[in-house]
């Protein structure tokens, strides 16, 4: 049996970018796109999972991981090339990113950053090489390769010293227990506010919400919680966090397999997460709590389908209360568990993983576990 496609492991810089195109979408449909559907195999989700989320061919999702796997971030803009060969050749068109992207100090230039009067002169003078190129060419050639002048941002690093033993577990427990799988985490804080989006709308004439200046409704927290196997995503919104509401969404999961069978739930390092009365509860009813990596929640799979849940409710929406949004929020989520994945497809998974586990004798509590539809 072949192996199922999936991403790499990300680094925190991929996880974070992944992470923050899905969250507050992003100009490029495509990078939109193709950004939920790498942060989506990250997560543990599968192909045909993936493909259903993002409305795309299973062919698709996987030619796009098999990209990333390739050349990484790089596979979020296609580029398609045609007209004249080129005159500079490809090693001399790396050469010339590679040193645009390099600060010009460590390169022995007086300054913190390249201008492209600058790099052109570098280039022709560059000590062993010498490359002729004119500044619109140039400019030309780093838009086509991605590269663009941004403003200098800071990024965290994960600092968890146990981040790979994390990471490891978390792949371990979606690769061989995915019926037994959920994933917990919070986002907020929702206010009552209009909030834009996007919408289909006559050319010229956009769809409008209108501003507000007093909010006195307060805010709200969703938690939310998602099963592997079933690709069920559930949740409730709640006036704050706290160990006491982590608590309850944790009893929720537990329900979902009254078996008392051993289950795992991926979340993050949040202290309301894991105080002495969760990992007590934890421990008395058989539930094992897979933390992610300090600063990589990108890797809790609940994180790909948050994007689409703020899509479709909270963005170019103008709810009256909070009353009224938490209805929203429950009416798409019954809409996307009803048609979150074809009814033939989750009933061949089960009962091919089923089979698996029949042949490798797992068992739980002296009986096999068998899932088969």
């Amino acid at each position: 049996m072949a192996e199922p496609v999936r991403v790499r492991r990300l680094t925190d810089q991929e996880g974070r970018r992944l992470q923050q195109i899905v969250r507050r979408g992003s100009t490029s449909s495509v990078r939109y796109r193709r950004a939920m559907m790498l942060l989506a195999s990250a997560g543990g989700n599968r192909v045909p999972v993936i493909a259903q989320l993002v409305q795309a061919d299973d062919d698709t999702v996987r030619d796009v991981i098999h990209r990333f796997n390739e050349i990484g971030l790089a596979c979020l803009d296609p580029q398609w090339a045609g007209g004249r060969p080129r005159l500079l050749s490809p090693d001399d068109e790396n050469f010339v990113i590679q040193t645009a992207t390099t600060r010009p100090a460590k390169l022995g230039q007086p300054f913190t950053r390249w201008s492209l009067r600058k790099l052109v002169a570098y280039l022709r003078k560059v000590h062993g090489r010498v490359i002729r190129i004119g500044r619109e060419t140039l400019r030309g050639l780093l838009a086509r390769r991605g590269v663009t002048f941004q403003r200098t941002k800071t990024w965290k690093e994960s600092t968890d010293p146990e981040r790979d033993a994390k990471l490891d577990r978390i792949e371990y427990v979606l690769e061989n227990f995915p019926d037994r799988v959920f994933a917990f985490d919070e986002f907020g804080p929702l206010g009552i506010r209009p909030t834009g989006g996007a919408c289909w709308a006559g050319q010229g004439r956009p769809d409008r919400v209108p501003a507000t200046y007093h909010r006195t409704h307060g805010v709200t927290y969703f938690h939310g919680c998602y099963s592997i196997g079933d690709d069920t995503l559930w949740g409730v919104n709640r006036r704050r966090k706290g160990a006491a509401n982590s608590l309850a969404a944790l009893k929720s999961v537990r329900a979902a397999r009254p078996d008392g069978a051993p289950i795992y739930v991926i979340l993050d390092n949040l202290s309301a997460h894991k105080g002495t009365k969760i990992r007590r509860w934890a421990q008395k009813n058989k539930v094992e709590l897979c933390f992610t990596p300090t600063n990589a929640s990108w890797a809790n799979p609940i994180e790909a389908h948050f994007g689409p849940l703020r899509q479709f409710t909270l963005a170019n929406s103008h709810h009256p209360n909070h009353t009224v949004q938490t209805r929203e929020l429950h009416a798409y989520l019954r809409w996307r568990n009803t048609n979150a994945r074809h009814p033939d497809v989750l009933a061949a998974q089960r009962k091919e993983r089923a089979r698996i586990r029949s042949e490798k004798g797992i068992r739980w509590g002296g009986r096999a576990l068998a899932d088969a539809a």
